[in-house]
């Protein structure tokens, strides 16, 4: 499948989050969500329904189809790991991961969203354990202070 292009994208992801919050999603909910003109989502709309993501009846709700979801919900999944590296493991300010996570998961491929999932997932199980990784308490003082900690290599 060919990629939609980070506006239709950023439509479904709207779709999908609208979804989860309200019972019937429409074209004025879309468009307040990404500060958008009307006529712009029902032209978006047109062509997600025309590449069978989206069900929408003239002046009636949209609706994800199967395809739809399963595509929104790759979406979702790559802008929240983003965000989480971002703001949880390099310690970017909320604001500017949230903008910085919304360009970069239209471009981001399967490969790079996979390892970067593990390491999202390998330091949260750390984290559910108490621990914070050693190495990523080393890198929060070297992105504050410019200081590398002080090591003693061990040689075999």
């Amino acid at each position: 499948m060919d990629r939609l292009g980070k506006s239709l994208e950023d439509y479904l992801e709207a779709i999908f989050l609208l979804s989860k919050e309200k019972d019937r999603v429409r074209i004025t909910d879309i468009a307040e969500r990404l500060s958008v003109r009307k006529p712009s989502v029902v032209s978006a709309i047109k062509k997600l329904e025309e590449k069978g993501f989206v069900t929408h009846e003239r002046y009636g709700h949209v609706e994800l189809t199967p395809m739809g979801k399963e595509l929104a919900e790759d979406i979702y999944y790559k802008h929240t790991m983003l965000l989480k590296f971002f703001r949880d493991i390099l310690g970017v300010e909320s604001d500017e991961a949230e903008r910085d996570a919304c360009i970069m998961e239209h471009y981001l491929g399967d490969s790079t969203l996979m390892r970067l999932a593990k390491l999202v997932e390998f330091i949260e199980e750390f984290e559910k354990r108490g621990v914070r990784p050693k190495w990523l308490e080393h890198f929060k003082r070297y992105v504050e202070t410019g200081e590398l900690p002080q090591c003693r290599h061990v040689r075999d």
